[in-house]
């Protein structure tokens, strides 16, 4: 039976979109994916971030949104799609050198915020929650390398143990742990949040910036790495085995509980991923994050 007043919810999710530095156009993959996610009707679509080839001074910003508008934001909202995007390093990066990048993507957002119940929105788009469906969605902002501050620390455990909803899902583009070749130290690495995360009870986090798909586990904790659409598909550590393009589909079902999690792959993004395809697990430094499907 299901829970009054909880609808099924599909999510589609995409990642580090971009291209070479300074691009203003995007390749076929990423129409490609557009056009199969409008086709697949979702609730809500996610961004972790990486969706203009920034973080180098002397770049054309505006050129580069009104592409990524063109080929990604437009397309969905013509179709009645609301995009939750959360920044990523190469878009709005937290690092002082790069604050005029980050307000402009400020800029974009806010003009371009969607239609979701917002829970907090007072940082939109840098970081807020939202709910749908049965879950609490809660974007970070987590674009450099090592923990978060103290300050949205204390704003995501304000979130989290304010809500009930029977699923929580965080998302943001940094990863708490490694999954990439050549990534590996390139992560929030934190094990307070983890602690935090495992309290409050959250379901999953989906993270960008690794270009790799990998839908672990660790614990009671989901962490799920996304695939790229744009250059730079890396390989998962302890391979030479690259991750293909991807989008995200979420299932989350009228109890809250996880009804599907594919990685669906190109050219046409409608074909799902075998996790057997997948490392069983992996494994750098402290960090080790088993395949979902698996035992622990």
């Amino acid at each position: 039976m299901g829970t009054p007043g909880f609808a099924p919810l599909r999510v589609l999710v995409v990642s580090d979109l971009n291209d070479s530095y300074g691009s203003t156009t995007y390749s076929a993959a990423v129409h490609d994916a557009v056009a199969s996610i409008i086709a697949r009707e979702p609730d809500v679509v996610l961004s972790t971030g990486d969706m203009v080839a920034g973080q180098q001074a002397g770049l054309d910003y505006p050129a580069m949104w009104a592409g990524f508008h063109a080929a990604v934001s437009d397309e969905l909202a013509a179709a009645g799609l609301p995009f939750a995007v959360s920044p990523g390093n190469h878009d709005a990066s937290g690092y002082p050198a790069f604050a005029a990048e980050r307000a402009q993507f400020v800029a974009e957002w806010m003009d371009r915020k969607p239609e979701l119940e917002f829970v907090d929105d007072s940082d939109y788009p840098l970081r807020y929650s939202f709910n749908a469906g049965a879950a609490l969605f809660v974007a970070l902002d987590s674009t450099t390398v090592g923990a978060l501050d103290a300050e949205q620390m204390q704003w995501l455990d304000g979130q989290l143990g304010g809500s009930d909803a029977p699923t929580k899902v965080v998302f943001g583009h940094v990863p708490l742990v490694p999954f990439a070749v050549g990534r590996e130290d390139e992560i929030i690495g934190d094990p307070a949040l983890e602690a935090m995360l495992e309290q409050h009870g959250v379901t999953m986090f989906i993270s960008g910036h690794h270009h790799v798909y990998y839908p672990g586990r660790r614990g009671a904790l989901r962490h799920v790495s996304m695939a790229c659409l744009g250059a730079g598909p890396r390989a998962w550590i302890g391979t030479n085995t690259t991750s293909p393009r991807a989008v995200l589909e979420l299932e989350i079902d009228e109890r809250g509980a996880i009804a599907g999690l594919e990685a669906l792959a190109g050219p046409a993004f409608d074909t799902p991923i075998p996790r057997t395809d997948l490392p069983e697990s992996l494994t750098y430094g402290p960090w080790t994050v088993t395949r979902d499907d698996l035992p622990e």
